[in-house]
C-alpha cells in the first residue's frame, strides 16, 4: 500500500504504531509533514475525524492576543471553492456533529459522522478549508463581533470568567499562559485582516497539523483519501517557538474584585507540573481525594461539616508547560472568602505534613482509573485523546498508558507533589466580593 503512494511521488512514512488491548493505532507522516493517526473501530458504523493544529493562545504575540481563537471562528467561513454556509449545510445533511475549540497549546476541529461512506466528503471539506480559506474584511468584522460578544458574556459580564482571568494573569508574570485564550478586548478590537492572513500563512500548514481518524474506516481508504486531498500541499517554514520559563513564585499574590455576586467567592491557584511530569498523575490522585466525591476532605470541611460553602471545584491542569492548579469556593451568605481560605489552607497543610491515608489513596486512585477507561468508550473521545497527546507532547500513545500511570502512583508521590505544589509562597489568591446594590 505505501509503495503505491511512493510511486505517485507522494511518499507516506509509517512512523510507528501502538496497541491498546486488541486495538492498533498507526501513525503516518506524509512527505509534506502532515501527521495522520488512525485507529480502526468497526463496532459501530461511524467515525470521528479531527484536525489538530499545533497552535494555541500561548503562540500569540503581545498585542495580538485572541487571534488563535478568532481564527477558529474564521475557519467556518467560505473558501475559494465553496460559498459560506456550504460546509455546515453539507455536514448537517450527513447527520454529523461538528465543532471546534482553542486553548493554550492547540486548536482543533472535529466531525463525528454516521456512515463510513461519507469519509471522502469529510476529507474533501476539511482539506479545502485548510488550503483555500477565503478571508475578506466583511467576514472578519462579522466574527470579530461574535468574539467580542462572547468575551462580554463569558468574561466581562460573568464573575466566574473574570475571576479566572485575573487569577491566571496575576499568577503568570512571564509565560504566555497568563494571557486569556479569548484575548484582551483591545487586542480583539485591533486585529487586522493582514494579521489574520499572516496567522494563516504561518500556522495553518500541513506540517503543523495532525489528522486523527477513529472509527469504521480502513487504512487503505484513510490514506488514499488523505494523500489525494492533502498530498499536494506544501510544507511551511514554521517559526521557532521560544521556551519561556515562568520564574518561581516567591510570595503570595492577592487581588480583590467587586462583582455582581450573591455571596463571596474565593479562587486560589498554585503553579503545578506539566502534563508529562512524572508527578502529574500523583497530583490527579491528590485532587481526587481532596475535592471529588461525597467523602472528599474539602467537601466535608467546606460543605458537609463546615457549612461555609454552597459549592466548589478544583481543576488539575494538563498542558505542555506547567499550568495552574485552580481551586474555587462559593461562600454561603454571611461567610467570607477568608474563612474558606483558612479552612482550605489547613487541609492542604495537613496533607503536606501527613499525606493521604491508605484508604483515601486507594479510593481516589481507583476512581480515577475507572473514569479514565470510561472516557475511552466513544470514537470521539479516543480521537480527542490521541490528538491531544500528539499535539501537546508529541506522543499519541500516552493516551493508552494513562491507566498504567495512575496504577503506578504511590502514597509517597502524592505527599511529594503536595509538598512541591502547595507551598504557601506558590499561591495566588483572587477574591470576589458582592458589589453594592
Amino acid at each position: 500500500m505505501l509503495s503505491r503512494f511512493e510511486a505517485q511521488g507522494r511518499p507516506v512514512r509509517h512512523v510507528e504504531h501502538a496497541t491498546f488491548g486488541t486495538q492498533v493505532i498507526d501513525k503516518y507522516v506524509l512527505h509534506n509533514g502532515l501527521t495522520v493517526l488512525h485507529l480502526p473501530d468497526h463496532n459501530a458504523p461511524l467515525f470521528s475525524y479531527q484536525t489538530w493544529m499545533r497552535v494555541g493562545s500561548r503562540h500569540e504575540r503581545a498585542g495580538k492576543t485572541g487571534i488563535a481563537h478568532l481564527f477558529e471562528h474564521l475557519m467556518f467561513k467560505g473558501t475559494l471553492t465553496r460559498p459560506e454556509g456550504e460546509f455546515d449545510r453539507t455536514l448537517e445533511g450527513l447527520g454529523a456533529r461538528v465543532n471546534a475549540a482553542t486553548w493554550l497549546d492547540w486548536t482543533y476541529f472535529y466531525e463525528d459522522v454516521p456512515g463510513p461512506e461519507h469519509f471522502p466528503t469529510v476529507v474533501t471539506l476539511e482539506a479545502d478549508r485548510l488550503e483555500n480559506m477565503r478571508l475578506v474584511s466583511d467576514q472578519l468584522e462579522s466574527e470579530r463581533k461574535v468574539v467580542i460578544n462572547e468575551r462580554k458574556e463569558r468574561v466581562d459580564n460573568d464573575p466566574s470568567g473574570k475571576l479566572s482571568e485575573v487569577l491566571w494573569s496575576t499568577a503568570y508574570t512571564a509565560h504566555p499562559y497568563g494571557q486569556p485564550t479569548i484575548g484582551w478586548m483591545p487586542d480583539i478590537e485591533g486585529l487586522s485582516l493582514e494579521d489574520c492572513l499572516a496567522f494563516h500563512r504561518t500556522w495553518y500548514a500541513p506540517n503543523n497539523a495532525v489528522l486523527v481518524v477513529v472509527g469504521a474506516v480502513d487504512a487503505e481508504t484513510v490514506l488514499t483519501e488523505i494523500v489525494n486531498k492533502y498530498g499536494h500541499l506544501e510544507a511551511a517554514e514554521l517559526p521557532e517557538v521560544p521556551t519561556i520559563a515562568e520564574p518561581r513564585q516567591a510570595e503570595v499574590r492577592r487581588e480583590v474584585l467587586s462583582l455582581p455576586l450573591s455571596g463571596e467567592r474565593l479562587m486560589m491557584g498554585y503553579h503545578a507540573p506539566a502534563a508529562d511530569d512524572p508527578l502529574h498523575p500523583a497530583l490527579e490522585v491528590l485532587n481526587e481525594a481532596l475535592f471529588e466525591g461525597d467523602s472528599a476532605r474539602l467537601r466535608r470541611a467546606l460543605i458537609t461539616d463546615g457549612e461555609l460553602a454552597s459549592g466548589f471545584y478544583a481543576f488539575v491542569p494538563a498542558f505542555a508547560a506547567p499550568g495552574l492548579y485552580e481551586i474555587s469556593v462559593d461562600l454561603r451568605e454571611g461567610h467570607t472568602a477568608e474563612e474558606a481560605e483558612a479552612v482550605v489552607l489547613a487541609e492542604l497543610a495537613k496533607v503536606v505534613a501527613e499525606g493521604l491515608s491508605e484508604a483515601e489513596f486507594n479510593t481516589a486512585r481507583n476512581k480515577l482509573e475507572t473514569r479514565f477507561y470510561q472516557q475511552l468508550t466513544t470514537a470521539s473521545r479516543r480521537a480527542h485523546g490521541l490528538g491531544y497527546w500528539e499535539v501537546t507532547l508529541g506522543d499519541f500513545s500516552a493516551l493508552f498508558t494513562g491507566g498504567d500511570r495512575l496504577r503506578e502512583v504511590t502514597r509517597a508521590q502524592v505527599q511529594a507533589v503536595a509538598a512541591q505544589v502547595l507551598r504557601p509562597d506558590n499561591r495566588t489568591v483572587v477574591i470576589g466580593r458582592p458589589s453594592a446594590p
